[in-house]
Protein backbone atom coordinates (compact mmCIF):
# COMPACT_ATOMS: atom_id res chain seq x y z
CA UNK A 1 0.00 0.00 0.00
CA UNK A 2 1.21 3.21 -1.27
CA UNK A 3 1.26 5.69 1.89
CA UNK A 4 3.05 8.88 0.23
CA UNK A 5 0.40 11.51 -0.34
CA UNK A 6 -0.04 13.67 -3.87
CA UNK A 7 2.20 17.24 -4.42
CA UNK A 8 -1.89 18.64 -4.43
CA UNK A 9 -2.49 16.62 -0.95
CA UNK A 10 0.18 17.66 0.76
CA UNK A 11 -0.22 21.28 -0.38
CA UNK A 12 -3.72 21.23 1.19
CA UNK A 13 -2.37 19.40 4.71
CA UNK A 14 -0.28 22.53 4.50
CA UNK A 15 -3.10 24.97 3.81
CA UNK A 16 -5.28 23.69 6.61
CA UNK A 17 -2.09 23.66 8.55
CA UNK A 18 -1.69 27.21 8.31
CA UNK A 19 -5.11 28.13 8.84
CA UNK A 20 -5.43 26.23 12.15
CA UNK A 21 -2.92 27.95 13.08
CA UNK A 22 -3.51 31.35 12.02
CA UNK A 23 -7.19 31.37 13.04
CA UNK A 24 -5.45 30.49 16.61
CA UNK A 25 -3.72 34.17 16.85
CA UNK A 26 -7.20 35.95 18.42
CA UNK A 27 -7.38 32.78 21.17
CA UNK A 28 -4.24 33.73 22.51
CA UNK A 29 -4.22 37.27 22.10
CA UNK A 30 -7.56 37.23 23.87
CA UNK A 31 -6.26 34.70 26.75
CA UNK A 32 -2.66 36.94 27.05
CA UNK A 33 -4.86 39.92 27.82
CA UNK A 34 -6.91 38.49 30.59
CA UNK A 35 -4.08 37.57 32.50
CA UNK A 36 -2.58 40.68 33.27
CA UNK A 37 -3.39 44.14 33.18
CA UNK A 38 0.05 45.17 32.47
CA UNK A 39 -0.81 43.66 28.82
CA UNK A 40 -1.50 46.02 26.04
CA UNK A 41 -1.25 45.46 22.28
CA UNK A 42 2.08 47.15 22.19
CA UNK A 43 3.39 44.74 24.61
CA UNK A 44 2.05 41.65 22.94
CA UNK A 45 3.13 42.73 19.78
CA UNK A 46 6.60 42.91 20.78
CA UNK A 47 6.68 39.75 22.08
CA UNK A 48 5.48 38.10 19.03
CA UNK A 49 7.65 39.79 16.93
CA UNK A 50 11.19 39.39 19.64
CA UNK A 51 10.04 35.43 18.99
CA UNK A 52 9.51 35.68 15.78
CA UNK A 53 12.90 37.87 14.38
CA UNK A 54 15.18 35.47 14.78
CA UNK A 55 13.50 32.89 12.17
CA UNK A 56 13.22 35.53 9.87
CA UNK A 57 16.88 36.99 10.14
CA UNK A 58 17.38 33.24 9.01
CA UNK A 59 15.27 32.96 6.03
CA UNK A 60 16.77 36.41 4.97
CA UNK A 61 20.46 34.68 5.27
CA UNK A 62 19.65 31.56 3.39
CA UNK A 63 18.08 34.07 0.06
CA UNK A 64 20.53 36.64 0.57
CA UNK A 65 22.17 35.88 -2.90
CA UNK A 66 18.94 36.91 -4.39
CA UNK A 67 18.89 40.60 -2.97
CA UNK A 68 21.89 41.45 -5.08
CA UNK A 69 21.46 44.10 -7.53
CA UNK A 70 17.90 45.80 -6.64
CA UNK A 71 17.13 49.20 -6.56
CA UNK A 72 16.92 51.33 -3.69
CA UNK A 73 13.46 51.92 -4.65
CA UNK A 74 12.52 48.44 -4.75
CA UNK A 75 13.93 48.20 -1.18
CA UNK A 76 12.18 51.06 -0.23
CA UNK A 77 8.73 49.30 -1.57
CA UNK A 78 9.40 46.43 0.32
CA UNK A 79 9.82 48.03 3.73
CA UNK A 80 6.75 50.20 3.18
CA UNK A 81 4.72 46.49 2.50
CA UNK A 82 6.41 45.17 5.46
CA UNK A 83 5.32 47.66 7.40
CA UNK A 84 1.97 47.91 6.47
CA UNK A 85 1.32 44.30 6.25
CA UNK A 86 2.61 42.97 9.58
CA UNK A 87 3.18 45.81 11.34
CA UNK A 88 0.31 48.29 11.32
CA UNK A 89 -2.09 45.90 10.10
CA UNK A 90 -1.52 43.78 13.25
CA UNK A 91 -0.87 45.99 15.40
CA UNK A 92 -4.20 47.85 14.95
CA UNK A 93 -6.12 44.24 15.06
CA UNK A 94 -3.97 43.65 18.55
CA UNK A 95 -5.95 46.52 19.27
CA UNK A 96 -9.06 45.71 18.30
CA UNK A 97 -9.25 42.62 20.28
CA UNK A 98 -9.04 44.48 23.46
CA UNK A 99 -12.90 45.21 23.04
CA UNK A 100 -15.02 43.14 20.87
CA UNK A 101 -14.93 39.22 20.65
CA UNK A 102 -12.34 36.77 18.99
CA UNK A 103 -15.08 35.33 16.65
CA UNK A 104 -16.08 39.14 15.46
CA UNK A 105 -12.65 39.82 15.01
CA UNK A 106 -12.04 36.73 12.43
CA UNK A 107 -15.30 37.54 10.58
CA UNK A 108 -14.06 41.67 9.67
CA UNK A 109 -10.79 40.47 8.93
CA UNK A 110 -11.87 38.16 6.28
CA UNK A 111 -13.41 41.03 4.37
CA UNK A 112 -10.12 41.99 3.04
CA UNK A 113 -10.40 40.03 0.03
CA UNK A 114 -13.00 42.43 -1.00
CA UNK A 115 -11.03 45.84 0.18
CA UNK A 116 -8.32 44.51 -2.90
CA UNK A 117 -11.45 44.41 -5.55
CA UNK A 118 -12.71 47.29 -4.33
CA UNK A 119 -9.06 48.98 -4.52
CA UNK A 120 -8.17 47.74 -7.98
CA UNK A 121 -11.84 48.95 -9.12
CA UNK A 122 -10.65 52.48 -8.08
CA UNK A 123 -7.15 52.13 -9.51
CA UNK A 124 -7.27 50.30 -12.50
CA UNK A 125 -10.61 51.36 -13.42
CA UNK A 126 -12.03 48.11 -13.69
CA UNK A 127 -15.89 47.19 -13.76
CA UNK A 128 -16.97 45.22 -10.91
CA UNK A 129 -19.10 42.29 -12.31
CA UNK A 130 -22.72 41.52 -11.01
CA UNK A 131 -21.33 38.38 -9.68
CA UNK A 132 -18.58 40.08 -7.22
CA UNK A 133 -21.03 42.64 -6.55
CA UNK A 134 -23.21 40.19 -5.17
CA UNK A 135 -20.26 39.07 -3.23
CA UNK A 136 -19.66 41.84 -1.93
CA UNK A 137 -23.18 42.64 -0.90
CA UNK A 138 -23.09 39.05 0.79
CA UNK A 139 -20.11 39.49 2.72
CA UNK A 140 -20.59 43.03 4.16
CA UNK A 141 -24.06 42.04 4.63
CA UNK A 142 -23.26 38.96 6.57
CA UNK A 143 -20.51 40.87 8.72
CA UNK A 144 -23.13 43.87 9.75
CA UNK A 145 -25.69 41.26 10.92
CA UNK A 146 -22.66 39.33 13.59
CA UNK A 147 -22.02 42.97 14.18
CA UNK A 148 -25.48 44.18 15.53
CA UNK A 149 -25.82 40.78 17.06
CA UNK A 150 -22.80 41.13 19.41
CA UNK A 151 -23.14 45.21 19.56
CA UNK A 152 -26.90 44.39 21.56
CA UNK A 153 -24.76 42.87 24.49
CA UNK A 154 -21.58 44.74 24.34
CA UNK A 155 -21.03 46.40 27.91
CA UNK A 156 -19.41 49.79 26.53
CA UNK A 157 -21.01 50.82 23.18
CA UNK A 158 -17.98 53.26 22.02
CA UNK A 159 -15.46 50.21 23.16
CA UNK A 160 -17.57 48.28 20.54
CA UNK A 161 -17.54 50.54 17.33
CA UNK A 162 -13.79 51.50 18.29
CA UNK A 163 -12.92 47.77 18.40
CA UNK A 164 -14.87 46.62 15.30
CA UNK A 165 -13.34 50.16 13.45
CA UNK A 166 -9.32 49.20 14.09
CA UNK A 167 -10.01 45.33 13.12
CA UNK A 168 -11.24 46.73 9.74
CA UNK A 169 -8.56 49.39 9.44
CA UNK A 170 -6.12 46.11 9.87
CA UNK A 171 -8.40 44.64 7.14
CA UNK A 172 -7.68 47.73 4.88
CA UNK A 173 -4.08 47.62 5.69
CA UNK A 174 -3.70 43.89 4.76
CA UNK A 175 -5.28 45.08 1.69
CA UNK A 176 -3.53 47.35 0.61
CA UNK A 177 -0.44 45.42 1.85
CA UNK A 178 -1.80 42.84 -1.07
CA UNK A 179 -1.82 45.24 -3.52
CA UNK A 180 1.84 46.17 -3.49
CA UNK A 181 3.22 42.87 -3.07
CA UNK A 182 3.27 40.65 -6.39
CA UNK A 183 5.67 42.59 -8.38
CA UNK A 184 7.95 42.64 -4.80
CA UNK A 185 7.69 39.05 -5.07
CA UNK A 186 9.03 38.57 -8.58
CA UNK A 187 11.97 40.67 -8.08
CA UNK A 188 12.95 39.67 -4.54
CA UNK A 189 11.26 36.21 -4.85
CA UNK A 190 9.02 34.62 -2.78
CA UNK A 191 10.62 33.37 0.27
CA UNK A 192 13.08 36.55 0.39
CA UNK A 193 10.20 39.05 0.23
CA UNK A 194 8.42 37.01 3.01
CA UNK A 195 11.87 37.23 5.02
CA UNK A 196 12.73 41.00 4.53
CA UNK A 197 9.11 41.87 4.88
CA UNK A 198 8.69 40.20 8.00
CA UNK A 199 12.34 41.02 8.95
CA UNK A 200 10.87 44.70 8.82
CA UNK A 201 7.70 44.40 10.49
CA UNK A 202 9.48 42.89 14.02
CA UNK A 203 12.21 45.79 13.75
CA UNK A 204 9.23 48.16 13.49
CA UNK A 205 7.04 46.89 16.50
CA UNK A 206 10.18 46.67 18.56
CA UNK A 207 11.13 49.81 17.82
CA UNK A 208 7.85 51.15 18.76
CA UNK A 209 7.48 49.20 22.40
CA UNK A 210 11.13 50.59 22.84
CA UNK A 211 10.03 54.31 22.18
CA UNK A 212 6.92 54.12 23.46
CA UNK A 213 7.21 52.40 26.71
CA UNK A 214 9.07 54.48 30.08
CA UNK A 215 10.81 50.78 31.24
CA UNK A 216 10.45 48.04 28.84
CA UNK A 217 12.86 45.47 30.31
CA UNK A 218 11.63 46.19 33.89
CA UNK A 219 7.98 45.88 32.51
CA UNK A 220 8.45 42.88 31.14
CA UNK A 221 10.25 41.67 34.21
CA UNK A 222 6.96 42.27 35.74
CA UNK A 223 4.95 40.03 33.37
CA UNK A 224 3.40 36.98 34.44
CA UNK A 225 5.45 33.94 33.07
CA UNK A 226 2.14 32.90 31.26
CA UNK A 227 2.52 36.29 29.30
CA UNK A 228 5.78 35.42 28.03
CA UNK A 229 4.68 31.70 27.05
CA UNK A 230 1.83 32.88 24.86
CA UNK A 231 3.92 35.67 23.49
CA UNK A 232 6.18 32.68 22.53
CA UNK A 233 3.74 30.72 20.85
CA UNK A 234 2.48 34.04 18.89
CA UNK A 235 5.88 34.21 17.57
CA UNK A 236 6.90 30.47 16.57
CA UNK A 237 3.36 28.74 16.36
CA UNK A 238 1.15 31.98 15.20
CA UNK A 239 3.61 33.80 12.83
CA UNK A 240 6.46 31.63 11.77
CA UNK A 241 5.32 28.47 11.28
CA UNK A 242 2.26 29.36 9.44
CA UNK A 243 3.94 31.35 7.40
CA UNK A 244 6.46 28.60 6.18
CA UNK A 245 3.27 26.26 5.91
CA UNK A 246 1.27 28.87 3.55
CA UNK A 247 4.39 29.17 1.55
CA UNK A 248 5.07 25.65 1.08
CA UNK A 249 0.98 25.43 0.05
CA UNK A 250 1.55 28.05 -2.35
CA UNK A 251 4.11 26.50 -4.68
CA UNK A 252 2.25 23.27 -4.49
CA UNK A 253 -1.69 24.28 -5.20
CA UNK A 254 -0.95 28.10 -6.08
CA UNK A 255 -2.31 31.39 -4.72
CA UNK A 256 -5.94 31.00 -5.33
CA UNK A 257 -6.34 27.44 -4.22
CA UNK A 258 -4.77 28.09 -0.73
CA UNK A 259 -6.68 30.97 -0.31
CA UNK A 260 -9.74 29.22 -1.02
CA UNK A 261 -8.92 26.35 1.67
CA UNK A 262 -8.27 29.29 3.91
CA UNK A 263 -11.71 30.43 3.67
CA UNK A 264 -12.17 27.91 6.99
CA UNK A 265 -10.75 30.31 9.12
CA UNK A 266 -13.69 31.94 10.50
CA UNK A 267 -15.29 29.25 11.29
CA UNK A 268 -12.35 27.43 12.69
CA UNK A 269 -11.88 30.93 14.90
CA UNK A 270 -15.25 30.87 16.12
CA UNK A 271 -15.08 27.19 17.16
CA UNK A 272 -11.88 27.78 19.30
CA UNK A 273 -13.42 30.76 20.53
CA UNK A 274 -16.42 28.23 21.76
CA UNK A 275 -14.66 26.03 22.93
CA UNK A 276 -11.69 28.25 25.04
CA UNK A 277 -13.23 31.72 25.38
CA UNK A 278 -16.77 30.67 26.20
CA UNK A 279 -17.88 32.68 23.35
CA UNK A 280 -21.34 31.49 21.86
CA UNK A 281 -22.92 33.37 18.50
CA UNK A 282 -26.62 32.67 18.15
CA UNK A 283 -28.94 31.85 15.35
CA UNK A 284 -28.62 35.00 13.29
CA UNK A 285 -24.91 35.36 14.00
CA UNK A 286 -24.21 32.26 11.96
CA UNK A 287 -26.33 33.21 9.10
CA UNK A 288 -24.60 36.27 9.25
CA UNK A 289 -20.97 34.10 9.20
CA UNK A 290 -21.98 32.22 6.87
CA UNK A 291 -23.14 35.00 4.37
CA UNK A 292 -19.87 36.28 4.94
CA UNK A 293 -17.84 32.95 4.04
CA UNK A 294 -20.14 32.86 0.89
CA UNK A 295 -19.65 36.09 -0.54
CA UNK A 296 -15.99 35.80 0.29
CA UNK A 297 -15.46 32.48 -1.94
CA UNK A 298 -17.53 33.93 -4.91
CA UNK A 299 -14.39 36.90 -4.97
CA UNK A 300 -11.76 34.34 -4.35
CA UNK A 301 -13.23 32.11 -6.97
CA UNK A 302 -13.67 34.93 -9.60
CA UNK A 303 -10.17 36.06 -9.24
CA UNK A 304 -8.85 32.59 -9.85
CA UNK A 305 -10.98 32.36 -12.82
CA UNK A 306 -9.42 35.56 -13.56
CA UNK A 307 -5.73 34.42 -13.13
CA UNK A 308 -6.36 31.58 -15.35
Amino acid sequence: MNLSLSRTQLGSLFAIGAAFLFSSKAIFIKQAYALSPLVDATLLMALRMACALPFFLLICWFNREKSKGLQAKDWGLLMVAGLMGYYFASWLDFLGLMYISASLERIILFLYPTLTVLASCVLYRQKLSVKSMLAIVLSYGGTVLVMLQEQQHAPVQEHFWLGASLVFASAIAFAAYLLLTPPLIQKFGSWNFTGLALTTACLGTLVQFFWVTPHPLLLVQQLPVGVLWYGLALGFFITVVPTVLLMQSIARLGAAQSAMIASVGPILTILLAVAFLNEHLNFWQWIGCLLNIVGIMMITLSKKKLAN
